[in-house]
């Protein structure tokens, strides 16, 4: 129970007779003065502490930071208006790439830029399940199955270790940025793109004209006129 603000009685204050003498009422307020500033002190140090506790690491390759509330914003509204929860995931995976081209940390490839992004949107609840069985390694699966457990309250976080948080961010910091260039994503886009089927392609295409809606498919047409007319100049 806090302290802070409340009036707090001297023993020997309480014990003296109305209209006591001022030292005694003195000594009372003297103690009310210290217990209240070591009560805003402790308050001050649990704020500090539940702050840290609440940014976890993802495994290997997680930089502990707190996803900006924008981000969260966007990927909140994405489900909102009935869009697939890797599209929301892609708004974690853009503040990661724009992490890494400010210079706050690198990425060995775009590979591992866009699977801490995908880590930071399982663990805040984007219900992105993990891949399946056969398309990706075990560890990376029991990394992503970990993650998502977590961020759908399945399974309780792992305690916050400060040590293993510098180790990994040391290491990011010695990768490079050109993870996050254009020709980087574009290559990565290319690669992801041909493991699946024009079917799939086609399918996934047709679900993101659906929920677009006529004037985002408008909006997105219009930019990639733009972008076209810019790549020819």
């Amino acid at each position: 129970m806090s302290l802070a603000g409340e009036v707090l009685i001297d023993p020997l204050e309480a014990r003296a007779p109305v209209g006591g003498g001022q030292r005694r009422r003195g000594v009372g307020r003297r103690l009310t003065l210290r217990l209240g500033a070591r009560a805003r002190r402790q308050q001050s140090d649990q704020r500090e502490s539940e702050a840290s506790a609440s940014c976890v690491g993802a495994a290997k390759i997680h930089v502990c930071t707190m996803p900006s509330k924008s981000t969260v914003r966007k990927a909140k509204h994405d489900m909102a208006v009935g869009k697939r929860p890797s599209t929301a995931a892609g708004e974690f995976v853009r503040e990661e790439i724009e992490h890494i081209r400010q210079g706050k940390h690198g990425a060995r490839s775009s590979k591992q830029a866009i699977a801490i992004g995908l880590s930071e949107a399982r663990r805040a609840g984007v219900p992105l399940k993990p891949p399946a069985p056969g398309r990706t390694s075990s560890r990376t699966r029991r990394s992503a199955t970990l993650a998502y457990e977590e961020g759908q309250g399945r399974r309780k976080p792992r305690a916050p270790s400060g040590r293993r948080g510098r180790a990994t961010e040391r290491a990011l910091r010695r990768e490079g940025q050109t993870a996050a260039s254009s020709r980087s994503l574009a290559a990565q886009a290319q690669d992801a793109a041909s493991r699946r089927s024009g079917a799939s392609r086609s399918a996934a295409a047709k679900r993101a004209a659906a929920t677009k809606g006529a004037r985002g498919r408008s909006m997105a047409a219009k930019r990639a006129a733009a972008t076209r007319k810019r790549n020819r100049g």
